[in-house]
């Protein structure tokens, strides 16, 4: 599975200098830098080199200073990684090129420079917001066929975590998550229920979304006898 090659490429970037975090804004692996403005590296994985990696990468380009793909190296030595025309067209893009051994080894095929100009702005705003609104690292790059773990949701979650107790004013819910207006309003996954002007609840399907994914005990916020 590509989230193999999740932890292997993360350390590769992490030694770098970046903060690297799986699956925002649609990319296997987004890396920031301490600067200011950060550095944004953006890392695509596939379990072989392939054209829908250029494509990809040549996308994710808009929105990043560097762009990687990183792939399994063909134990037979005849993949696309051996491939002239396949590095050359990377180099051309500006591309890096990351190879992935068996032993999860990482090793530099083409490096990455950046020759192409940046159109995107908004996007690789949104992209940025995501990873440092993101708590943690929850999801590794290349998942599929599962709920990417965002920002929004984590918020989400944390409200519901808030209302296992009981019912409560969203005031009263703020200081753990100050975004809980806008939240329960919205109710995108349907997991709060409207009781009173600014009165919320936890539906049945809030407490099976807990179940699944389980936040530490929270403190702060308690129900003044609605």
């Amino acid at each position: 599975m590509e989230t193999s090659l999740y932890l292997p490429v993360k350390s590769f970037l992490e030694k770098a200098g970046y903060v690297v975090k799986g699956e925002v804004g649609g990319c296997d692996l987004v890396g920031l830098s301490n600067d200011d403005p950060p550095v944004v590296v953006v890392a695509e994985l596939k379990l072989s080199f392939n054209l829908e990696l250029i494509l990809q990468a040549v996308d994710r380009s808009t929105i990043s200073n560097e762009v990687w793909i990183a792939a399994r190296i063909s134990s037979s030595g005849r993949g696309r990684q051996a491939d002239k025309r396949y590095r050359n067209l990377c180099r051309r893009l500006g591309v890096g090129m990351l190879g992935i051994s068996d032993a999860g080894e990482v090793s530099v095929i083409v490096n990455s420079i950046s020759p192409m100009p940046r159109t995107d702005p908004k996007r690789r705003s949104r992209l940025m917001r995501e990873h440092q609104k993101r708590r943690g690292d929850p999801v590794p790059g290349g998942s599929t066929r599962t709920p990417i773990m965002t920002a929004y949701r984590q918020q989400a979650l944390a409200c519901a975590a808030t209302l296992t107790a009981g019912p409560l004013r969203v005031r009263d819910m703020r200081t753990n998550v100050p975004d809980a207006g806008k939240i329960l309003l919205s109710n995108v996954y349907g997991w709060f229920e409207r009781l009173d002007r600014g009165v919320y609840a936890l539906t049945e399907a809030g407490r099976i979304a807990l179940q699944r994914w389980p936040q530490p005990d929270v403190q702060g916020a308690s129900n003044p006898g609605i």
